[in-house]
């Protein structure tokens, strides 16, 4: 049983690092998919940050290989995220979050409005000169790290919708910054499930195995790819989510 249960979140785990690197999302599947074989939700939710570590430290180094890299930019940002991180992690083992959930679909279908009435066409180049409205973006960065240590699904959207519009980089070097800032907070909210005691090791390195392998490959067709392809798995994403949070389907 633990062996097929590894099987299913390696398959679980590789399309939501896919999701999780080109869009977002990615926990929406892996946060059920633990929950049914019996994890309660804080369980879970730590569990599910270990995977979204070893995904990100994948994706890292694929969009590395492709020399597609600023990490002084990306760290930069990422900072403002972890103190904001500690308190949502801290926040999440104490408190339920289904509360959350239709707050949750009402920010992803303003994010779906807000990539739709973008215009594609952008005199952006593929490294963003992080000038535009560029203060904003620290202000938001700390909200979402807080959103992230919290909960984590669909904080992908939110990190592209702030970096898109406030840094105004291509999608391209908008996914290349998510992961790093996600793998950032990661580290401290981890922690913080570990020293609470709320992480299954053999259900979060299987599943880990999987958001790698997803990761890699994702950050290799993010490059490949382009923009395009980026924005119609992010759309498509964010419609799936919203509609199932609101239960439409």
């Amino acid at each position: 049983m633990e062996y097929l249960s590894s099987l299913m979140l390696f398959a679980i785990g590789t399309v939501a690092g896919i999701l999780n690197v080109m869009a977002g999302g990615g926990s929406a599947l892996t946060l059920p998919a633990l929950i049914f074989l019996g994890l309660d939700s804080a369980l879970a939710n730590g569990t599910n940050r270990v995977a979204i570590l070893v995904q990100n430290i994948f994706a890292i180094l694929s969009f590395r290989q492709q020399k597609l890299h600023e990490f002084e930019t990306s760290l930069k940002l990422a900072l403002w995220t972890i103190p904001g991180g500690i308190i949502g992690a801290i926040v999440a083992i104490k408190i339920d979050e289904q509360w959350f959930e239709r707050i949750l679909a009402v920010v992803l279908i303003a994010v779906v409005l807000s990539m739709i009435f973008t215009p594609e066409k952008r005199t952006i180049p593929l490294v963003g000169n992080g000038k535009a409205r560029k203060w904003l973006v620290y202000p938001a960065m700390l909200g979402i790290g807080f959103y992230g240590g919290f909960i984590q699904v669909g904080v992908g959207f939110l990190l592209m919708a702030a970096l898109f519009h406030l840094v105004r980089c291509h999608l391209v070097v908008v996914n290349m910054h998510k992961v790093f800032i996600v793998f950032i907070y990661t580290v401290p909210a981890l922690g913080i499930f570990i020293w609470s005691g709320n992480v299954d090791w053999v259900l979060g390195l299987s599943l880990a195995a999987g958001n790698a392998f997803g990761g890699w490959w994702a950050a290799q067709l993010s490059v490949k790819k382009g923009e395009k392809m980026i924005r119609f798995v992010l759309l498509l994403a964010l419609l799936i989510i919203a509609l199932k949070l609101l239960n439409i389907f």
